[in-house]
């Protein structure tokens, strides 16, 4: 099917401003490939096999804490904002606009110090998404072993099930004898037969999202310099633009 020379014009004015970004000096790409690489990362964990059986539960109604989806949505529209305003950067220094490579400047700081923000807050709540979890876990933990109330225990073991199987372990530690007689049922026989500290639910947690944590906060660590850098080099640039002759 043959296009409309009008509908083949958009799209080449489209394609033009982004072609010539593969020419834009190297520098004014980091914002572009940090952000590709945030975005990347974040879909990773939104997509993780392991977080995601267990954040989707739902018990008596309650649905499982969803501070960490929060947390991953937040870095998949920073890493989003990043390649757009990457983008603009790579164009500017391209063209030598002083407009666009100021305008890129200003987001800079914009999104560094929402980083830092992001950086503190999650300092400050990093144990939040574990022990949220943790809590959960306890909460059908107690339902499947009351004997008194039926009515939620197959709900409750089948919240355990879920996970023991996505963490590989059985039970919280130091469990009771009535825990251990049922067992049998809630967990594998290669998970039971763990060392006590090996199959803890609540260990496996606090290691499973420290561990993903720790992961973001390097990548932040990363994406800091680089906006560091990438800030130096614009205003070198603007500079440079400033003082040449015949630049208007």
């Amino acid at each position: 099917m043959k296009l409309p020379p009008s509908v083949l014009c958009s799209i080449a004015i489209l394609i033009a401003p982004i072609s010539k970004t593969l020419h834009a000096p190297l520098w004014s790409k980091g914002i572009l490939l940090a952000g590709g690489a945030i975005l990347g990362m974040a879909l990773w964990l939104r997509h993780d096999n392991q977080t995601s059986k267990l954040l989707i539960l739902q018990f008596e109604n309650q649905p499982a804490p969803s501070t960490f989806y929060i947390s991953v949505y937040i870095l998949i529209a920073v890493g989003a904002v990043m390649m757009l305003v990457g983008f603009l950067g790579c164009y500017g220094a391209i063209q030598e606009s002083q407009c666009l490579l100021g305008t890129f400047f200003f987001f800079l700081v914009i999104l560094f110090a929402c980083e830092v923000a992001a950086a503190l807050w999650g300092f400050m709540n990093k144990d939040t998404v574990s022990k949220e979890l943790i809590n959960f876990y306890d909460a059908a933990y107690i339902k499947a072993m009351d004997v008194s109330d039926t009515s939620s225990k197959d709900s409750a073991s089948k919240v355990l099930n879920v996970f023991h199987n996505a963490l590989d372990c059985c039970g919280k530690g130091n469990d009771t004898l009535l825990f251990q007689n049922v067992a049998a049922s809630l967990c594998s026989e290669n998970t039971r037969n763990k060392p006590e500290k090996d199959k803890s639910c609540h260990l496996k947690l606090i290691s499973l999202f420290s561990d993903k944590l720790y992961l973001i906060g390097l990548a932040a660590l990363a994406v800091a310099v680089i906006m560091v850098f990438e800030m130096i080099f614009t205003m070198v640039l603007c500079c440079g633009i400033r003082n040449s002759p015949g630049v208007y």
